[in-house]
């Protein structure tokens, strides 16, 4: 098991120098109100997300043994007052707002507060006070006022993080890029116990505990996470929109469907899945910068959302695993399924999907970005046009629910419209149409999948995979480790693929793998 006392500090310039530069006053905290706690309980860092014109979220989560079994990090079994100062300047000196929550038991001292009446469109900085203990320093932004539309933004986003196949590397070089807004769309982190998936050549590192089924184990899978120094500085350097995946609750669950009906994993009878996705939805709630909008009630929890980025852009964060039917055919990839193009099919729900469609309808933004989980164009692994081979957890599998989505951004004649999407471990960039096995359908949209951080290892480093030859919509693919960084202009959007060659062991470089661009009103990669 990796030593994960120790903590980083935040890196892409918010290092040690910045720490040093705190004014002497600030950090010799008068011992007065000290919480009782004698040993550094920021341990798994900060974090900050949603922002919108006059605020954001900062989040922590104290702890002091991080693996403690009962999910609780070692903590007293009482409240303990945290303070919380927001800034102008990184050396935390021009003040602009500050106060006191309290980190409770009931929701495994976490914090969570919600700023409100900051400027728009700016820079800000903001730390945590336990006693006598601070924590690093972070780095957020607020959104652009409403009708304003800024120059540009950097935004970053990233998928699936299995702690045992890798180093989390990906993420200090993500943080080193300094983009303004992170998004990840899911796997955050994995359910397994030790062993369970494993890579060629073996797991560098453990989970520890077994596989998460309850609130305590939950709590100390995101803890163990959490403590990783590369994940903290990634959260540290930018506000962050997250949305879960499956491997948040269970891998391929579908609404109250578990993978499997094994009783030693809770999923055995409904009942008891429910009161597994409620221990699930309360610990992500719980180590996530959230507003309480999304406080989980038992076993539902509400993270579909839209945030605005002034008049530049929309980012339409979706939930493809809590509303959809189950997947068909037993799952994974099957051939010639009828049934997946049927009219009544959702991945989404009626619900979020009225939602979706209302926000193009409403939008008045240059870009339409929408953050889900599973592969959206089609991607048919048989070359003979009488069968199909496709992924029946993916959008393939949703075809009906898919030409919705797709006709309802042409039909709000929304200006761009892309689809950022995780889950698949590889990177591709792919064309978007209505009808994709008709060769004169327009394309109407871009898709960007980003690779994972770790999961499944090391790639290859290959950029070809046979099926592009009969799908020619799939434009590019890759086999590396890493993340996306993309532009966003008033007139296109640039999107670099950032890979690394290795992740079994920690400290590799990065680099620009492919790069595209999309337009301003050309639908397409470029």
């Amino acid at each position: 098991m990796d030593n994960i006392s120790r903590r980083s500090l935040i890196s892409a310039g918010l290092g040690a120098g910045l720490v040093a530069a705190l004014p002497s006053a600030a950090v010799a905290v008068s011992t007065a109100d000290d919480a009782g706690i004698r040993t550094d309980p920021f341990m798994l860092g900060i974090a900050s997300g949603e922002p919108w014109p006059d605020g954001f979220v900062i989040w922590t989560r104290l702890a002091l043994d991080p693996l403690a079994e009962d999910g609780l990090g070692g903590m007293p079994s009482r409240q303990v007052p945290v303070a919380w100062e927001v800034a102008e300047d990184a050396a935390m000196r021009t003040v602009v707002a500050r106060g006191v929550e309290h980190a409770r038991i009931e929701t495994a001292h976490s914090v969570h507060v919600e700023l409100k009446g900051l400027k728009p469109g700016r820079e800000y900085f903001y730390r945590f006070r336990s006693g006598r203990h601070l924590s690093q320093v972070g780095r957020t932004l607020t959104a652009p006022a409403p009708h304003e539309t800024p120059a540009a933004l950097a935004m970053a986003f990233a998928s699936c993080s299995q702690y045992e196949h890798g180093y989390f590397t990906a993420y200090t070089r993500l943080a080193e890029d300094h983009p303004d807004l992170v998004l990840h769309l899911g796997d955050y982190l994995y359910e397994y116990k030790k062993d369970s998936y494993v890579i060629g050549g073996g797991n560098p590192r453990d989970h520890q505990g077994p596989e998460t089924t309850t609130l305590q184990g939950y709590r100390q899978r995101h803890a163990q996470y959490k403590s990783d120094a590369d994940l903290q500085a990634a959260h540290a350097i930018a506000p962050w929109l997250v949305v879960w995946d499956d491997h948040e609750v269970d891998n391929n669950w579908a609404d109250e469907i578990p993978e499997n009906r094994d009783a030693g994993q809770l999923n055995d009878t409904t009942e008891r899945f429910r009161q597994r996705r409620a221990a699930a939805f309360q610990a992500y709630y719980e180590n996530m910068p959230l507003r309480r909008s999304s406080v989980p009630a038992g076993f539902d929890m509400k993270i579909y959302r839209t945030v605005q980025w002034g008049q530049l852009a929309n980012f339409h964060m979706m939930d493809t695993r809590q509303y959809r039917d189950d997947q068909l055919a037993g799952d994974g990839w099957k051939k010639n399924v009828a049934e997946r193009l049927a009219e009544n099919r959702t991945i989404t729900g009626a619900e979020q999907e009225k939602w979706l469609l209302d926000g193009f309808r409403n939008s008045t933004q240059r870009w339409d970005i929408l953050g889900q989980q599973v592969f959206f164009a089609e991607r048919d692994r048989n070359v003979a046009p009488e069968i199909d081979d496709v992924s029946m957890d993916g959008w393939d599998g949703y075809a009906a629910s898919r030409r919705r989505i797709t006709q309802g951004w042409l039909d709000a004649k929304v200006r761009n419209a892309v689809v950022l999407t995780g889950d698949v471990h590889r990177n591709w960039a792919n064309d978007l149409r209505v009808d994709y096995k008709d060769p004169a359908s327009p394309v109407v949209g871009s898709e960007l999948v980003c690779t994972s951080i770790t999961s499944t290892g090391n790639g290859t480093g290959s950029t070809a995979d046979p099926v592009m030859a009969w799908n020619p919509h799939l434009k590019f693919y890759n086999d590396n480790r890493g993340y996306v960084n993309t532009r966003i202009t008033r007139d296109a959007m640039t999107a670099d693929f950032r890979t690394l060659d290795y992740v079994t062991t920690p400290g590799a470089s990065v680099s620009t793998k492919a790069s595209f661009q999309i337009q301003d009103g050309v639908p397409g990669l470029q």
